[in-house]
């Protein structure tokens, strides 16, 4: 879609405008399915009911959208350099997230651990370390938000939240090694100082 169009839209959807808010629910409802699709099956979550599963995340990811007079879709940017279908799949990506740490932390669909897991080393701590609860998460991020480049939240994003390796990084944003390693560091900065 292009940004004049998404522009509209969601000037439309915003101003109350029925017909707007359907045509930007038809536009980006593949966008949400794949990327919750895709960040579900890339956490090598691959249940019977996944189909259901996907179906009720795209369910919630609108509801976030669209829920306290559309707080969140208020927050997208144009200009700030973040395409809607990117701001609005960011938004399905860490919806997904936060439902998969809620699944693991549900005891009934825990499995154990290994017991090798626990004597792993510990390195520097990372922003998923240092972040422990949901709410923690939902702060550091808005804190990211108001520090970072909209291309600077989505390596945080591909970094931290989906804890890409440098290879991976690398191939989903075109940055050479350098860059990619230089990211993971300033971002691991940033998020610890945040975090104080």
């Amino acid at each position: 879609m292009e940004a004049e169009e998404s522009v509209a839209l969601v000037a439309g959807a915003l101003g109350g405008d029925g017909r707007a808010l359907t045509r930007l629910v038809e536009v980006l409802t593949p966008v949400v399915h794949a990327r919750v699709a895709r960040t579900l099956l890339c956490r090598g979550r691959h249940s019977a009911n996944l189909r259901e599963e996907v179906q009720d995340l795209v369910q919630d990811v609108f509801l976030a959208l669209l829920v306290n007079e559309k707080r969140e879709l208020r927050r997208w940017r144009p200009e700030r350099g973040l395409s809607l279908e990117n701001f609005v799949g960011l938004i399905a990506q860490r919806r997904t997230f936060d439902y998969m740490r809620s699944s693991r932390r549900n005891a009934w669909k825990e499995e154990p651990a290994p017991s090798e897991d626990f004597d792993l080393p510990v390195d520097q701590p990372g922003p998923d370390r240092i972040v422990t609860s949901k709410e923690q998460l939902d702060l550091l991020l808005e804190r990211l938000s108001e520090k970072l480049s909209p291309f600077g939240l989505l390596m945080f994003e591909l970094l931290f939240i989906e804890d890409l390796s440098t290879e991976e990084a690398m191939a989903a944003t075109g940055l050479s090694r350098d860059a990619v390693d230089a990211w993971r560091s300033r971002l691991r900065r940033l998020a610890r100082k945040l975090s104080e």
